[in-house]
């Protein structure tokens, strides 16, 4: 084994513990920010993992696109609503948790099993080299144009639903419906932090 081999498998074990370790962090923590944080650090390490495996564009994408979409997407959702409110107790919480845990335990097994009998030295396909990228390119907006597009309109609607939610205007009648909205439910404008007092 060569030093390129080494630094190969040691960056590989360093971008894999911190996916490991974001994710449970990601599921684990009781604040949703700092998930959120986390989540941004999971999709960088897996960019990581694309440039080891010289899939440079993909990795770009997966900055540009996760991280610097959805991510700050979900940040600026969490940050700006900003609503506070009393968790009901669930019923029979403990044997939903049971139930998740097994399912989660089955995947798990059924994920070291294709870990397992999978023969991973078979050779792969051919490095295309630079022309990686022109061949994603002509895919991209050829056979997969659809799905491109449609990804496209989730993250607008993403992005227009968070604007909404952020709203501090208080509406006094539902435009839908023309009943009358409950104001408990809607975020009051803060005070302003600069008073003109020269009309005083």
């Amino acid at each position: 084994m060569n030093i390129a081999n080494s630094t190969e498998l040691i960056c590989f074990g360093i971008l894999s513990t911190i996916v490991i370790a974001g994710s449970l962090g990601v599921i684990l923590l009781t604040n949703i920010v700092y998930s959120a944080f986390l989540l941004g650090g999971v999709f960088m390490a897996v960019a990581g993992l694309y440039l080891l495996l010289n899939a440079s564009f993909v990795a770009a994408a997966q900055v540009l696109v996760y991280v610097g979409a959805v991510n700050v997407l979900i940040l600026f959702a969490i940050m700006l609503v900003n609503r506070k409110e009393e968790l009901k107790p669930i019923k029979s919480l403990q044997v939903r948790r049971v139930l998740s845990a097994v399912i989660c335990s089955g995947l798990l097994l059924l994920l070291v099993r294709v870990d397992v009998t999978t023969p991973w030295d078979l050779p792969g396909p051919i490095a295309i080299g630079e022309q990686a990228t022109e061949r994603i390119g002509e895919h991209l907006f050829t056979d997969y144009l659809l799905p491109f597009e449609l990804a496209s309109v989730l993250l607008l609607m993403a992005m227009i639903g968070a604007i909404v939610l952020a709203r501090r205007d208080v509406l006094v009648s539902d435009i839908g419906t023309g009943g009358s909205v409950d104001q408990s439910l809607i975020e009051k404008a803060n005070t302003p932090l600069l008073i003109d007092k020269s009309s005083s």
